[in-house]
């Protein structure tokens, strides 16, 4: 079995939908349509596109999500708690947990809130996890709230940083990166701590 990843950059922030294609089968999930509907449908030629999955509700990753629904009529998926708070319309809600197959691919799905309720993330097999706004290279997701940063540092430190140092994380916007090697900042941050009105764009070395 043997499951590709392909990053597709979109918009002008720029935002990172992906492509993960069985390539056993040719099946393939769309993740994250935020713009350049015609790029993606492009990058995706030659599979099977069964379905769209949405780690969250913002704008720069839905921006394209009834564009393309209305082209290729497939389910979207996304969690109960980021559709009913953005308003989006979606076909499967997604759980924490939950086993999506793609052709002969394994898709687990895992909650991450934080930078939104419903933040959700989908690991590929082979250490590869799609974060959405979860995590980025040096930092949390931003947040809008000290409530909004409790919780994204409970999910870093009883979810995220669980994660074998191995694990590759593939965030919605800028480049990959590896848990082992954002492990060192993180454990700095938690150990100086923070302050009860902590919030907004975060840096593990601030």
């Amino acid at each position: 079995m043997t499951t590709k990843l392909k990053k597709i950059q979109v918009g002008p922030w720029p935002m990172n939908s992906y492509l993960i294609v069985c390539e056993d089968t040719g099946s393939c999930a769309i993740v994250d349509p935020g713009a350049d509907i015609e790029n993606i449908l492009s990058q995706a030629k030659g599979t099977n596109i069964e379905m769209i999955l949405i780690t969250h509700g913002h704008e720069d990753h839905v921006g394209a999500l009834t564009g393309l629904v209305e082209r290729i009529r497939k389910p979207v998926y996304m969690s109960r708690e980021d559709g009913d708070l953005f308003g989006i319309m979606y076909d499967i809600a997604l759980v924490n947990n939950q086993q999506l197959v793609l052709g002969n691919t394994n898709i687990q799905v895992i909650h991450t809130p934080g930078h939104t309720p419903g933040m959700m993330c989908f690991s590929i097999g082979n250490n590869r996890i799609l974060v959405g706004d979860t995590i980025f290279v040096g930092g949390p997701g931003k947040t809008w709230s000290a409530e909004d940063f409790s919780t994204t540092m409970n999910t870093m430190m009883t979810i995220v940083f669980k994660w074998p140092d191995e694990t590759i994380f593939y965030p919605g916007h800028g480049p990959e990166g590896r848990i082992g090697t954002e492990r060192p900042s993180f454990m700095s941050f938690i150990n100086r701590g923070w302050s009860s009105d902590c919030y907004g764009d975060i840096s593990w070395t601030l």
